[in-house]
């Protein structure tokens, strides 16, 4: 998203300082510096009626098993075009503009209740369409589950947890450091899954519904969206006839220090729009907004 401009004092690897914003907002990482601290919960229940026919006509069309969790993926990356500050991260209590999208999940390698499981972290770009996000998640997921090799983020874990636990709990401060100051490497943030710009689950997989998950503290995940199977709900229409109407429940883990609550609420009204026009999705968005300097 901002590959093109330059890197300048104060910028991180992952993003660059916001120096405009006014100064109440640069002062509320200083007044709730836990991520925790500023968390908004919201919850919401979307009719799918529309994005029913819209993934049905995608499957005939040679998509098998696009579905929810491509069409949210593709509804937030569409939603961070128009309202680039959802992407904004705090660290070091200064906030930034993420370069990239970036979306976390973790993946079991099967459903077995024995089953490892792992993240995985696909980059997308503003322009992508729920065409692309079928692709790269696609691609992704099967990359995981065909292999028995660790992730990246795994082979570190199961190193860093070999040591003793003082050590273990100098190590986890160096790394608080190393995060507070910008200080970690490339190759570690390519595969953290607690820094990014959401993380999703799919919780209709396991047949149970939404949970409000927190985010972490350690990190720059400013989202988490937990969504659930769909169900059905029998409602008098205006008509005063009974109808079979089908829901999907979502719920939202969101960080108020990078944006405002108004703000937020904007960005929801969006995922809900695409919820029932969900054909803009198909195509790229006629335009970007960068965000602010």
């Amino acid at each position: 998203m901002a590959a093109a401009r330059r890197r300048r004092m104060g910028d991180r690897k992952e993003g660059r300082l916001l120096r405009s914003l006014p100064g109440f907002a640069k002062f509320i990482p200083f007044i709730m510096p836990q991520r925790n601290d500023r968390l908004i919960h919201y919850e919401e229940s979307f009719e799918v009626t529309e994005l029913d026919r819209c993934l049905r006509k995608l499957r005939v069309e040679g998509y098998p098993g696009i579905g929810m969790l491509h069409f949210l993926i593709a509804a937030y990356v569409r939603g961070l075009s128009m309202l680039p500050g959802a992407n904004r991260f705090v660290a070091g209590r200064r906030i930034y503009a993420r370069n990239n999208i970036e979306i976390i999940m973790t993946v079991k390698r099967s459903l077995s209740v024995g089953a490892t499981e792992t993240t995985i972290k696909v980059v997308f770009e503003p322009t992508d369409t729920i065409l692309d996000v079928y692709r790269k998640m696609n691609e992704a997921i099967d990359e995981v589950k065909s292999s028995d090799e660790g992730s990246g983020s795994e082979d570190f874990a199961d190193l860093v947890a070999k040591f003793p636990r003082f050590l273990l709990r100098f190590a986890i401060a160096v790394l608080r450091m190393l995060d507070y100051f910008g200080w970690i490497p490339q190759s570690l943030l390519n595969v953290s899954p607690f820094h990014g710009s959401m993380i999703i689950t799919d919780l209709g997989s396991l047949r149970i519904g939404p949970v409000y998950h927190h985010i972490y503290n350690f990190g720059t995940v400013p989202c988490f969206i937990a969504f659930g199977a769909k169900r059905h709900a029998y409602e008098l229409n205006r008509r005063g006839e009974m109808e079979d109407n089908k829901y999907l429940d979502c719920k939202f883990v969101l960080d108020e220090g990078i944006v405002d609550g108004h703000y937020w609420a904007q960005f929801l009204l969006a995922y809900r729009y695409m919820f029932q026009h969900p054909d803009i999705l198909v195509t790229p968005p006629s335009r970007v907004v960068e965000d602010v300097d």
